[in-house]
């Protein structure tokens, strides 16, 4: 039977297609337009993408780079750069994160660069089991892993985190006492190219003014009596990440340098006349909400648009009632581990008050309730109502009668209802006369107006807002205002 030119050379690439395939390595090349064209099995299996996601699409259409590390296959394409056994971390996708070595070439004809290969061996597990035998040495345990909860409250800032992490934007965040932002905070920080480098964190108002300027930037030799030379932590941090923990308590003045350090990314030593530059990732956090941090003078605007170029709101742990459950018991098996006892088991009683409490201490009160709680359990393998401490049996004996609870951190009582009358003086009538109140409820009115104004899109709304769709969704939550949302 005679076969065609045609036929052999479809039989021909069906070999080699196949032959790619068997290689123990990936194999990915792009065209002159950064189009993906050949892409074998093993590249797919280390970058978990199905081939028919990757081929024929553009490459920065399918995977992320973080800023400071581009493709080496873009890098091979336009600049014809050869690079061997280079260390690549980036993204599919997904968001999942891939670390591989890299060679990777320029493919040219006639001096032309007509198309770019890269050969790739995977790492990730690798990078994977060192970070955690890394993390055992390090002050920062936690990982985006270790955050307990499946509540899509919290799946949906965890998520967001992630995102985050592949790049060294700064970060805000905000969330009550308790909430777990330094949990966020360290997980950003070992999810992130920067991981090997230093996290650093520092109380803002732990320490006085003079204090944490000094600390922070550092002081030269006699710049005042007994100075000594003396780096501060935004040198410390240096290839790292450094977390400035309540950063509306810093005063305005402290506030405008930190701000021109993060803009020009050089600081200067208290008592120095040179300027050094700075590598280093900054996360704040706070626990109120900016906007009325900014309105009650305690955090400069322009800081906290500089801070909020990603803001990460941590849900209260009354926001997160499906995590309740989950969160005692990995706090009993946590003291089970510590006290060597063997708790099993939460009464249905108990439990059922732990979903009615509201829970002001956020997570951090839940764990001390139950590390209270097993300082009074002898040898039972359940905890039941008697075990619990006086002061939370107490606050469940008044929610059983009805009574108050104990106002939270955030006021989110809900504000006077408005009436259908023009805007005037007249609509805050039943209004507190304090400031913050009546701010509160032009804010709420006017979010209302614009919500509906947009037919109930959140993502239309935050835009014309001027804020994150996060954001939006975090003030509908504070205000009480039960909006159908469409996306």
């Amino acid at each position: 039977m005679n076969i065609s030119e045609r036929e052999k050379l479809e039989r021909k690439l069906r070999i080699y297609e196949y032959i790619l395939d068997q290689i123990n390595e990936g194999i990915h090349v792009i065209d002159e337009d950064g189009v993906s064209i050949i892409y074998n099995e093993k590249m797919s299996e280390i970058e978990a993408m199905k081939k028919e996601t990757v081929l024929g699409k553009s490459l920065l259409d399918v995977f992320t780079f973080t800023e400071e590390q581009e493709s080496t296959l873009l890098r091979a394409l336009h600049q014809g750069e050869t690079t061997k056994n280079v260390k690549q971390t980036y993204f599919n996708a997904k968001g999942k994160q891939i670390t591989t070595i890299n060679n990777t070439f320029p493919i040219q004809e006639q001096e032309q660069t007509v198309a770019a290969l890269e050969l790739a061996n995977d790492i990730t597990r690798m990078e994977h089991m060192l970070r955690e035998n890394f993390l055992k040495d390090k002050d920062t345990r936690y990982v985006f892993e270790s955050i307990i909860g499946e509540s899509a409250a919290i799946r949906e800032v965890i998520d967001m985190g992630r995102r985050a992490a592949r790049t060294s934007s700064s970060v805000l965040i905000v969330g009550e006492t308790g909430t777990g932002k330094e949990l966020f905070a360290q997980s950003l920080h070992n999810d992130s190219t920067r991981s090997s480098g230093p996290f650093i964190s520092q109380n803002c108002a732990a320490l006085p003014e003079h204090l944490i300027e000094g600390l922070l930037f550092g002081t030269k030799r006699g710049a005042f009596t007994g100075a000594i030379e003396r780096p501060g932590l935004f040198e410390q941090a240096r290839g790292g990440t450094l977390l400035l923990d309540e950063i509306n308590s810093m005063s305005p003045p402290l506030q405008a340098k930190l701000l021109r350090a993060l803009q020009e990314k050089k600081i200067r030593r208290i008592g120095d006349t040179k300027d050094m530059e700075i590598d280093v990732r900054i996360i704040a956090t706070m626990n109120e909400d900016p906007i009325d941090a900014i309105a009650g003078e305690r955090l400069r605007k322009d800081l906290y648009y500089r801070l909020g170029v990603v803001t990460l709101f941590i849900p209260p742990l009354r926001e997160r009632q499906p995590d309740i459950e989950q969160l005692a018991f990995h706090f009993i098996q946590k003291y089970n581990r510590l006290f060597h006892m063997n708790v099993e088991s939460i009464h249905p009683d108990v439990l059922h008050s732990f979903h009615e409490y509201g829970w002001p201490g956020n997570v951090r009160e839940l764990e001390h309730a139950i590390e209270g709680t097993m300082n009074f359990i002898a040898d039972e393998v359940e905890i039941g109502m008697q075990h619990l401490p006086h002061h939370i049996r107490r606050k469940l004996l008044h929610l059983s009668r009805g009574e108050a609870e104990e106002v939270p951190v955030y006021d989110v009582s809900p504000l006077p209802v408005e009436t259908k009358a023009e805007e005037t003086d007249t609509s805050f009538a039943h209004v507190p006369h304090d400031l913050k109140s009546r701010m509160a409820a032009f804010e709420k009115k006017y979010i209302r107006h614009v919500i509906e104004k947009n037919g109930n899109n959140v993502s239309r709304a935050a835009r014309e807002l001027g804020i994150s769709r996060q954001s939006l969704q975090y003030r509908l939550r504070k205000y009480g205002m039960g909006f159908t949302l469409d996306d």
